[in-house]
């Protein structure tokens, strides 16, 4: 279950994301960042996951989509 912060910060995430891979669509970034999230969605420790999550999910768009500059 997501939390209001854990909510607000994979909002960042995904932000964050569509603007490092501006090829890929936000239903894409968003797919990416919600695999991610499940795949740890029974993690008892939740202080990480929003990370966690971006990094993943940052690898998983590197396969099909060039990051951009920053």
């Amino acid at each position: 279950m997501q939390t209001p912060d854990e909510e607000r910060e994979l909002a960042e995430v995904i932000d964050r994301l569509t603007k490092r891979f501006p090829t890929a669509s936000t239903a894409e970034v968003e797919g990416a960042v919600n695999v991610e999230y499940l795949a740890l969605q029974g993690n008892p420790v939740r202080d990480f996951v929003p990370v966690l999550v971006e990094k993943q999910a940052k690898k998983r768009l590197k396969h099909s989509h060039s990051p951009s500059e920053e």
